[in-house]
């Protein structure tokens, strides 16, 4: 290809290994910045995220979310907040004791935990540090394939 106007490509990551994704995304990055529209299809959501501006989510032919990756994550954010704790030394069932606060997912010494009905970050870190010493403590924004799944439920 010699200066193209605009690049289309369906699935172009398919098949490939890392390393071929890293060439390729280098590449469509080089385009990108040279001011060459980059249009791809993919369902390698991890990358989609990784590269792109903006997307846009189709679901049964008609377009479902479209628009900059942060301003959906930001969209997400609002309706799904997330923290992620990790607490050395704390009883197995600290994370229960977290009010309106709901565990999504365990994990040895903490997990995730949605935030529901009013609860802050600070309620749940003000939990993990009356249970043990907290070695993580992280805010976790919705990723694109988050943002997916939502944007396809029926």
């Amino acid at each position: 290809m010699h200066d193209p106007e605009l690049l289309v490509l369906d699935e172009p990551f398919s098949g490939l290994d890392p390393v071929g994704v890293d060439v390729l995304s280098g590449v469509l990055r080089e385009y990108a910045a040279t001011g060459v529209p980059v249009v791809f299809s993919s369902h390698q959501l991890e990358l989609v995220e990784r590269l792109c501006e903006a997307v846009a989510i189709v679901k049964d032919g008609r377009l479902v979310a479209s628009g900059r990756v942060e301003q959906l994550r930001d969209r997400g954010e609002q309706e799904r907040r997330h923290v992620r704790v990790t607490v050395s030394g704390a009883a197995e069932a600290w994370l229960g004791g977290v009010p309106a606060a709901e565990i999504v997912e365990r994990s040895q010494d903490g997990g995730v935990v949605a935030l529901i009905d009013g609860a802050t970050p600070d309620d749940v870190l003000d939990a993990a540090r009356a249970a043990g010493t907290v070695t993580h403590f992280s805010l976790e924004r919705p990723t694109l394939t988050d943002l997916f799944r939502k944007a396809v439920a029926v």
